[in-house]
């Protein structure tokens, strides 16, 4: 056995601790601690992979075990917190949109990793990570919507999971974003921003999701290639 493959599991396996603690959190109506959860596991998970490169065991084990772990924490953990905090005045309706999120994001791992030597310089939806932040943003930002915003952002987000839309890998190679929408998303993100400045980490999430929809839609309309 190759001990030095103890410290890459055990970092994956945290990722998925953090996520289950969360679904504790998120049942028992405690949304802020599930929320900061997510978003603790969502750096662990950054360095599983660091770790195991930098002790020459990286291998398929290692990938597939941490898209395990994500699907429960950057899938199921951010779903049951969403249903928790807003979708239960509908019922299986309620119930089924939470679910299509985890969904979603399993299939945008699985495309992930039979991808990863073709696809370069951006992600090919929005990685499930930031979507799992986008709704944790949400919910410290402590917004008092109906239940029926909280449907759409999760519903919306859940779509872009497993979407076409090109967001950037911040690698600085093969950058998708043109000008035009990244000064438009940013020009959204000053408005809401300066609506409600105390809910800056969602603004700061809602303006990536933003600029990666309008750079899709600038592309077709305009003809651009990447």
């Amino acid at each position: 056995m190759d001990y030095r493959r103890i410290i890459p599991n055990s970092i994956s396996g945290t990722n998925l601790i953090l996520g289950v603690l969360s679904i504790f959190e998120s049942v028992a109506g405690n949304f802020d601690l599930a929320a900061i959860y997510i978003i603790v596991s969502v750096a662990v998970d950054a360095c599983d992979g660091r770790a195991a490169r930098a002790l020459g065991v990286a291998g398929k084990f290692g990938v597939e075990l941490d898209s395990l772990c994500d699907v429960c924490s950057f899938g199921v953990a951010p779903a049951v917190m969403m249903y928790y905090y807003g979708l239960t005045d509908f019922g299986i309706w309620g119930q089924l949109i939470a679910a299509l999120f985890p969904v979603w994001g399993a299939m945008r791992l699985a495309r992930f990793n039979i991808n990863a030597d073709v696809i370069h310089g951006y992600f090919q939806g929005m990685p499930i990570p930031g979507g799992a932040c986008v709704l944790c943003a949400f919910v410290l930002a402590g917004y008092d919507v109906p239940q029926t915003y909280i449907a759409v952002l999760t519903f919306a987000v859940g779509c872009l999971l497993y979407s076409t839309i090109r967001y950037p890998d911040f690698k600085g190679k093969g950058n998708p974003l043109f000008k035009v929408p990244v000064i438009i998303g940013f020009a959204i993100g000053a408005y809401i921003l300066y609506l409600r400045p105390e809910g800056w980490p969602f603004v700061i999430m809602f303006t990536y999701t933003i600029i990666g929809i309008i750079n899709a839609v600038y592309v077709k309309l305009f003809n651009k290639q990447y």
